[in-house]
C-alpha cells in the first residue's frame, strides 16, 4: 500500500488499477484488417524493428501475434499494472489477446520499492515462461503511466535480449482498430534455465552509496531528476507516505513522464532530442554519465529507455530515488532551484515534515 501509484491515484481520487503505457514507432507499412473477436488471424504487416528498439507500434504488436516477425517464435505479452488481476479493471474490461496481467509488486519489495533480489526475479521469469530469449511486450493503459516501463526495465536489467513496449499503451492499440478479449489468461511456466547470470546487467542500477560518492567526486556524473517541479523545488514530496520534500544534492531536473512531458500529441513516447533539450536546460548534455530516479523507480525508467534504445550505454537508474535518500538524516540536499540564490542547502535530517499531499 506504499506503491507511488497507489498514493497518487488515491489523492487525486481516480481508478487504483490504472496501468501504465508506453511510446514507440510510426513508420511501419500498413495493410491492416482488424482482428475480430472470434479469434481469426489479421493480416498485418509491418516492419521488423532492431533488437534494442523499445518502443513499438501496435501494428507492429499484431504482426508479431499473426506470425509475422521472428519474435513470433518465443514472445509473451504482460499487461502491466499495480495490484492483483482480480483487481484490474482494465484487464477484465479487455486485454490484447493472449496478454497476462503483472503485478508490479511482482517484481518490486517493499521496503524502498526497489527491484527485488536476482533469485526473485529469476523466479518472476520462469513462472511467466520467460527466458533470455523470450520477446517480451509490455503495455499498459495508456501512455503517461509508467508501470509496463518499470517492468520493461527490469527484465532488461534481468538479461532479456528483447524487450519492448506497446507504444501508448492500450489505448493505442483500440485506437488502431485492434480488438481486445476478456477472461483471464495463466502463463505457463518454463523448466528452461533463463540462460544468464542475472542481473545480466547490474551496471543499469546504481546504488545509493554509490550515487552519493559520484555526487561528490565525478563531475561528468550527473544525477537526473525525473519528478514533478514542484517535487524538483522541494514544495511537496508527492508521495502521501512521504512527508519530507526536497531533492539530493547536487541532482539536476529531466522533466516529468506523469505530465506528458514525454510523450507526443498522440501519446507515443518522445525520442532522444526531448531528453537532450531537457539536459541542456542544466547545462549537461548525452555525454555526460546520467542516472535518473524518481521517487520510487517508475517515472526514471522512461527516459532510461528511450536512451537505450537509441545506443546509449552511459546510462543507469538511481533505484532508491528520493524515498530511499530522505530516509537518512545525514545525507545532503538541496530545496530549491540550484541555479538559484534561494536554494537551500541542509540534510535531510533538517527538512521539514508536513510536505506529503493533502
Amino acid at each position: 500500500m506504499k506503491k507511488k501509484w497507489l498514493c497518487v491515484l488515491l489523492c487525486t481520487g481516480m481508478v487504483v488499477s490504472m496501468a501504465a503505457g508506453c511510446g514507440g514507432q510510426s513508420d511501419d507499412k500498413k495493410t491492416k484488417e482488424k482482428t475480430e473477436d472470434t479469434g481469426e488471424k489479421s493480416d498485418v504487416k509491418a516492419d521488423s524493428v532492431e533488437q534494442k528498439k523499445v518502443y513499438v507500434s501496435p501494428e507492429w504488436v499484431q504482426s508479431v501475434i499473426d506470425g509475422n516477425q521472428k519474435e513470433s517464435e518465443d514472445y509473451v505479452i504482460l499487461e502491466c499494472a499495480w495490484g492483483e488481476e482480480e483487481d484490474d479493471a482494465a484487464y477484465g474490461e479487455g486485454h490484447i489477446k493472449g496478454a497476462y496481467h503483472m503485478n508490479t509488486d511482482s517484481v518490486e519489495s517493499e521496503e524502498y520499492w526497489n527491484i527485488r533480489t536476482p533469485e526473485e526475479i529469476e523466479a518472476l521469469a520462469a513462472e511467466y515462461g520467460i527466458t533470455k530469449d523470450t520477446t517480451v511486450i509490455c503495455y499498459g493503459d495508456s501512455g503517461t503511466n509508467s508501470a509496463d516501463d518499470r517492468i520493461a526495465f527490469t527484465f532488461l536489467w534481468a538479461g532479456v535480449e528483447n524487450v519492448k513496449c506497446l507504444d501508448g499503451g492500450l489505448e493505442a492499440w483500440t485506437k488502431a482498430g485492434f480488438s481486445t478479449e476478456t477472461g483471464s489468461n495463466t502463463p505457463e511456466e518454463t523448466k528452461e534455465a533463463f540462460g544468464t547470470t542475472v542481473p545480466a546487467h547490474p551496471e543499469y542500477i546504481l546504488s545509493i552509496d554509490t550515487v552519493k560518492e559520484k555526487l561528490e567526486n565525478d563531475d561528468n556524473f550527473k544525477l537526473v531528476s525525473i519528478r514533478s517541479e514542484a517535487e524538483f523545488l522541494g514544495e511537496t514530496s508527492g508521495y502521501g507516505y512521504i512527508d519530507k520534500a526536497g531533492e539530493p544534492k547536487g541532482a539536476i531536473w529531466g522533466h516529468d513522464t506523469d505530465d506528458g512531458s514525454y510523450n507526443n500529441s498522440d501519446g507515443t513516447t518522445v525520442g532522444l532530442d526531448v531528453v537532450e533539450s531537457f539536459l541542456k536546460e542544466s547545462d549537461a548534455s548525452l555525454d555526460n554519465e546520467l542516472s535518473f530516479y524518481c521517487g520510487t523507480g517508475w517515472r526514471a525508467a522512461i527516459p532510461f529507455l528511450i536512451c537505450y534504445e537509441n545506443g546509449l550505454t552511459n546510462i543507469s537508474m538511481y533505484d532508491g530515488g528520493w524515498y530511499q535518500w530522505q530516509m537518512d538524516d545525514t545525507l545532503p540536499v538541496q530545496v530549491g532551484n540550484p541555479a538559484s540564490a534561494d536554494c537551500v542547502f541542509t540534510t535531510v535530517g533538517e527538512l521539514s515534515t508536513d510536505k506529503a499531499p493533502k
